[in-house]
C-alpha cells in the first residue's frame, strides 16, 4: 500500500507494516490537549451532545496542568477519513482553547 508523505500517512504505513488490517473498522482515538480542565470538560460536553457516535475520556496528562480529552469512534482508518476527522476535532478543540495532538488505534 502507498500512503501520502505526511504524519498521517506515516502512521498508517507503520500500522500496515505492523500487520494491522486497515480495511476493517478499528477504535480510532483522536487526542486533544487543554491547559484547563474546564475547557476540556466543555469540549467533552459538546461532543457528547452533538456527536453520539464518539466516546470521550477526560483525564490529566503526564505533563502538569495539562488535560487530555480522548475522542474515540469506530471507523475504517482510511487516510482521507482520518484526516477529515482530525481536522474536525482540531476545529472543535480550538473553540475551547485546546488543540489536536494526533491520533491512534486502540489495541
Amino acid at each position: 500500500m502507498n500512503f501520502p508523505d505526511d504524519d498521517t500517512g506515516q502512521v498508517l504505513a507503520e500500522m500496515h507494516q505492523a500487520g494491522i488490517d486497515l480495511s476493517v473498522s478499528h477504535e480510532v482515538v483522536f487526542f486533544q490537549l487543554f491547559e484547563q480542565q474546564a475547557q476540556a470538560r466543555a469540549m467533552a460536553d459538546f461532543i457528547e451532545e452533538t456527536m453520539p457516535e464518539v466516546s470521550v475520556s477526560l483525564h490529566p496528562d503526564e505533563t502538569p496542568n495539562v488535560w487530555d480529552l480522548d475522542c474515540s469512534l469506530s471507523m475504517v482508518p482510511a487516510y482521507e477519513d482520518v484526516v477529515a476527522r482530525e481536522q474536525q476535532f482540531e476545529s472543535i478543540a480550538a473553540k475551547f482553547d485546546g488543540y489536536n495532538d494526533g491520533w491512534g488505534i486502540e489495541a
